[in-house]
């Protein structure tokens, strides 16, 4: 299958879901491929054929993206290396959580989130440390008994009743000596970090020097502003309220910019924030809802507001 018929079958499920799907980000160089809404959660998603092309610095870019837009990145794809990935598994690329369309589908359409996790070593699943330690009481085993049962060590039995997950094979015999109801679903929409100690968010990229104009701009305009470096927009701004979040994008006003103009409205709409695209000589107000702002207009302002009136007066200006 193509990369791009699985997109298409990604972005079909997911509409299905009843999530609110962005137009494809077609740009390059792109760090996510679409972004979907379903009430509040948001996810940005990468698809791929063979998960080993996912690198480092997309995952880093995935990762801020997701926590100045308030959402969660997520890998799907078909395979690693020469094996498929499995279903029900949830791995994790570079801080990115990944899983097959068919886990994608338990997840999203059936409401069937996944309860294992690959990580160094082979499968794992998230144990209710209490419940072992209530069960193991109950039936008056020590620690040494549960151990011989399970033919591990007196410290990892205690280390299971202090929260360490087990493997997918313990825990199966776990639950024939204790009955269900020990594991607990890979929370994969707050990004699973029940079950994966993601590092801090990455740092900002530094500005490309042709951007810094518009980031001071911004910034006086009162935004905290996040270049970026794989999206289809330049920069990520945050007002003063978290819930005030801003798309930008700058160039001459060419076919490119608007295709950019366009894909940015789609964001938007998907991310709630508001878009705008800076340019020279404008020759429309805005594009499908992203204001379009020449240069010049912006320099002189220093009020936050009156930059505020003027991206909600293109933002909402009819098109010829």
């Amino acid at each position: 299958m193509s990369r791009e018929a699985l997109i298409g079958n990604v972005t079909a499920m997911l509409s299905d879901a009843g999530f609110t799907v962005s137009d494809q980000c077609v740009i390059r160089p792109k760090s996510f491929d679409v972004a979907a809404r379903r009430g509040e959660d948001l996810v940005l998603l990468k698809v791929l054929g063979n998960i080993d092309a996912f690198d480092g610095p997309t995952g880093a870019e995935m990762r801020r993206l997701g926590t100045y837009l308030q959402g969660t990145p997520i890998v799907i794809g078909l395979r690693t290396r020469n094996q498929d990935l499995k279903p029900g598994v949830v791995y994790f690329r570079h801080g990115v959580p990944v899983m097959s369309p068919d886990t994608a589908m338990d997840l999203f359409l059936e409401g069937v989130p996944p309860l294992v996790y690959a990580a160094p070593g082979g499968l794992y699943v998230s144990i209710d440390a209490d419940v072992v330690h209530d069960e193991r009481e109950e039936r008056g085993w020590s620690l040494g008994r549960l151990a011989n049962e399970l033919g591990v060590s007196r410290r990892t039995v205690a280390k299971y009743e202090d929260g360490m997950n087990a493997s997918v094979e313990v825990a199966m015999q776990l639950e024939d000596l204790f009955g269900d109801g020990l594991t607990s679903p890979v929370d994969v929409l707050d990004g699973a970090e029940d079950v994966h100690d993601a590092e801090p968010t990455p740092d900002d990229p530094d500005a490309e020097p042709e951007d810094q104009p518009i980031i001071t701009v911004l910034t006086m305009a009162g935004f905290d502003v996040h270049p970026t470096v794989r999206a289809p927009f330049k920069a990520v701004g945050e007002g003063e309220r978290r819930s005030e979040r801003l798309l930008t994008g700058h160039s001459a006003f060419t076919e490119s910019a608007v295709k950019r103009a366009r894909i940015m409205s789609s964001l938007s709409r998907v991310t709630r924030t508001r878009s705008v695209y800076f340019v020279d000589k404008a020759k429309r107000d805005s594009i499908e809802g992203t204001a379009i702002i020449e240069r010049d207009e912006v320099e002189d302002i220093r009020d936050p507001e009156d930059f505020r009136d003027l991206l909600k007066e293109r933002a909402d200006a009819t098109e010829a």
